[in-house]
């Protein structure tokens, strides 16, 4: 079976979000019912049955059906590779807005992935405009001795609540991989969940070979989980689940919720690493497509209710000699005005690492599609 592929990333929502309370409440609601009887092979057979719903995001209305992004890249990567836990490849980022420092500015912090040629981990950096990075080491690696295995613990979504990080995270055997959940009060010192928080699919489902690149958007009361799905066709689409507490989580029923591309598109191998956002009246979503020659490159969709999707003609490529084969992992930080996206590129063309990978930065400056063009 070819290696999976997911080599993303991060958080957007509307307004805080009480992960404080929930993770309490969590804590109560998860233990009804699991009395001191209940062993682990139990817990995993329930984590792996799931749940299911019908559901949409919040309706947004009001947006131009013109409405598009154009891509504006700096030429030059803004973290690159160096010490040995991250010396063949920087990718994945998950910046966001952490605790605010002395001076009252509240600095970005960067939760990225790095390869060494074996593992892969997860690294923090700290910015204070998104440019100039101050990188504090990894932070989080796989623990053999545990459903996580030793080959990932990396490609997360990151979301601080006003009182500590929560870090959802790739890890398991590479060929059937699964979501954990990590939290920390300061980025550095992690308290993992013991069992994971999202499990593939049963037999025969969308999902059923690996469920991976996490990508977190808040809407009160919930929050809303895009990943990536793998089947045993090795086809490899888009879905999302919702939660209360960030711990349990609900499959949409419908899923997946973005297909492959026709023959010939920039996607038509693969889909991955999604990024979303709600602005000028629509939730957007920055998405990695793979071509059958393993080049990677960024789409665009749109939607009004998160869950039904419409592809627009935007595909954004690396312009530069070191994203010239791969550009994927993008993590926004958005307003009306302009979308930040830091991501991921590289200069050689394969489905899972060593990529040379570096990570860039771009805005997306909005536009409409009678003046916008491809990238």
């Amino acid at each position: 079976m070819r290696p999976l592929t997911w080599v993303g990333r991060g958080t957007a929502g509307t307004g805080d979000w009480g992960l404080g309370a929930g993770a309490t409440y969590a804590a109560r609601s998860g233990a009804r019912g699991w009395g001191p009887g209940t062993g682990l092979a139990a817990l995993l057979l329930l984590s792996a049955c799931g749940r299911y719903a019908d559901f949409t995001l919040p309706l947004s209305s009001g947006g131009d059906p013109k409405a598009t992004y154009e891509w504006e890249p700096l030429s030059q990567p803004v973290l690159t590779r160096s010490e040995a836990w991250e010396s063949h490849d920087v990718l994945n980022p998950s910046v966001l807005y952490g605790p605010p420092a002395p001076d009252s500015r509240s600095p970005l912090y960067n939760f990225y992935s790095g390869f060494d040629g074996h593992t892969w981990r997860t690294g923090l950096a700290i910015s204070p405009d998104g440019f100039h990075w101050q990188k504090e080491g990894m932070v989080l690696g796989p623990d053999g001795q545990t459903w996580e295995g030793d080959y990932w613990a990396t490609n997360g979504a990151a979301l601080f609540d006003g009182h500590e990080f929560w870090y959802w995270y790739q890890a398991g055997p590479r060929s059937q991989p699964r979501l954990g959940l990590s939290r920390s009060t300061d980025g550095h010192t992690w308290r993992k969940q013991p069992l994971p928080v999202l499990m593939p699919g049963p037999r025969g489902s969308w999902d059923e070979r690996g469920v991976a690149d996490p990508y977190i958007f808040a809407a009160k009361p919930y929050l809303y989980l895009y990943y990536l799905g793998q089947n045993r066709a090795q086809q490899q689409r888009l879905g999302v689940a919702r939660s209360r507490d960030g711990i349990h989580w609900e499959k949409f029923r419908s899923n997946p919720i973005l297909e492959l591309g026709n023959p010939g598109a920039f996607d038509e191998n693969g889909l991955g690493e999604p990024a979303v956002w709600s602005a000028r009246g629509f939730y957007w979503m920055l998405y990695t497509g793979r071509d059958v020659y393993e080049n990677r490159r960024l789409g665009l969709a749109r939607s009004t209710d998160g869950v039904h999707w419409q592809k627009l003609p935007a595909v954004y490529s690396g312009s530069q000699l070191w994203n010239s084969k791969v550009l994927c992992d993008p993590s926004i930080l958005a307003t009306d005005s302009e979308v930040r996206v830091w991501f991921g590129g590289g200069d050689v063309a394969r489905p899972d690492e060593n990529l040379d990978g570096q990570i860039g930065f771009a805005i997306l400056r909005p536009a409409d599609a009678t003046s916008a063009g491809a990238h």
